[in-house]
């Protein structure tokens, strides 16, 4: 066998790249809670009138987002967001 041969195991195995355990000093920030916006609480605006919208008072920030309408990706956990459809009906209530 070559001496070559017996080295490419070991070149490979230089390759992998092994991941490192967590610092034991970081702490992760806490996942927000699933409903932080109180979503679960409005299911009940769906297929309603967007109108019914304009009566509401919100404690928290709140996007209504129309169809065809750029929003951006940024995630936060007590916005509430209110997607209406085609036909002026609310779709869809998430935290987001």
């Amino acid at each position: 066998m070559r001496p070559l041969a017996l080295l490419m195991p070991f070149t490979l195995a230089a390759c992998v790249e092994v991941e490192s355990p967590p610092d034991p000093g970081i702490i992760a920030p806490p996942l927000p809670p699933e409903d932080s916006c109180g979503a679960s609480q409005l299911q009940g605006l769906r297929g309603q009138s967007e109108d019914v919208l304009q009566t509401m008072k919100f404690g928290g920030p709140v996007r209504i987002i129309q169809p065809g309408m750029a929003v951006t990706m940024d995630y936060n956990p007590a916005r509430l967001n209110i997607e209406i459809d085609e036909s002026g009906k609310i779709h869809r209530i998430s935290c987001g």
